[in-house]
């Protein structure tokens, strides 16, 4: 157990699975497989494993996101890196094919491919046109990927085991807003489900519900929530796709109250998708949703940020949906 940020726990759990296997490979563009922490070793995969199986790419997300799949269809796992202003690129290609190989070959094909996609747009001072405030929607829509979001080092290094280890394609999105965070994370070799949210706090009165980089103002608001005596469940959904359907409902069966928060656009949000599989389930609860207006990112950081669903924002619709 040592102190790891987010991306060194996902490319320890990246560096165990390649000493394992000789023949994954991973294909990046731009932003080298480096990450360090305090007190621990530096991971460089580049520099472990050679270039043959650590690719620097051009500039081309189409062809990257076609490397991978031919590499899990040929039996290797394999893990790409596509990086912010290049996700919407590959989508076609994890569409059309990612997507439908292994219905396509009755299950026949394994695809033991993951597509980390960098959601570095949701943070203030880039211009509009390199905003990713949709990608999470985007990709959770596809049939046969499964598309998980963690919130943090412990759950990323988890979540990445279990993804190159699924034979299905994995949407890997994680959020630049978690690039700071630093915590406890084993050492050791470990899987966290796919298929599962976690609840990160017990109550009640109200159930939010969160993904992603949005889960540290989720967890803010529930904290000063809590302080004024109400009592708040939170969870983290963690999955979009398979959405664990089973907690969410348990949850505000209980509490009657489901508020969700995304950091997406509010039109077809995750949050929209919740709310419809709890409605269909659970009689009497009321609703409300927080997410990035329906509007482009502006270059403005003050702007960007009072558009941006932040703690105030959560816990001012709380206050209203519970009163």
């Amino acid at each position: 157990m040592a102190r790891k940020s987010f991306m060194y726990s996902v490319l320890e759990a990246v560096q165990y699975e390649m000493r394992q296997d000789p023949n994954m490979v991973w294909i990046f563009e731009l932003t080298p497989p480096v990450a360090s922490t305090p007190g621990k070793p530096v991971i460089n995969l580049e520099t472990e494993f050679g270039r043959n199986r650590v690719v620097n790419t051009g500039i081309d997300e189409m062809w990257m996101a076609g490397c991978v799949l031919g590499a899990g269809l040929a039996g290797s796992k394999a893990v790409t890196y596509i990086p912010y202003q290049g996700t919407g690129m590959c989508f076609q290609m994890l569409q059309n094919h990612a997507g439908k190989l292994r219905s396509m070959t009755g299950g026949g094909a394994s695809m033991p491919v993951v597509f980390i996609l960098e959601m570095t747009g949701q943070t203030p001072g880039f211009a509009g046109q390199h905003s990713d405030y949709e990608i999470d929607t985007y990709y959770a829509h596809i049939p046969g990927l499964k598309t998980v979001i963690p919130s943090t080092p412990t759950d990323a290094k988890g979540m990445m085991v279990s993804a190159i280890r699924d034979p299905n394609p994995v949407a890997f999105l994680w959020a630049d807003a978690l690039r700071p965070m630093i915590e406890d994370v084993p050492d050791e070799q470990y899987e966290t489900p796919l298929d599962k949210a976690a609840i990160r706090t017990e109550g009640s009165d109200l159930t939010i519900v969160g993904s992603g980089g949005g889960m540290p103002e989720v967890l803010k608001a529930a904290e000063a929530l809590i302080a004024e005596g109400m009592s708040v469940e939170v969870i983290d959904l963690r999955c979009l796709k398979p959405m664990d359907t089973e907690t969410l409902v348990k949850s505000v069966g209980k509490t009657k109250r489901l508020l969700t928060v995304d950091q997406s656009y509010y039109t077809l949000c995750p949050g929209a998708e919740v709310i419809a599989r709890v409605a269909e389930n659970v009689d009497g609860a009321k609703y409300k949703r927080v997410a990035f207006p329906d509007a482009p990112p502006p270059a403005s950081p003050e702007m960007f940020l009072w558009m941006r669903p932040n703690a105030d924002h959560i816990a001012g619709a709380a206050k209203k949906l519970i009163g």
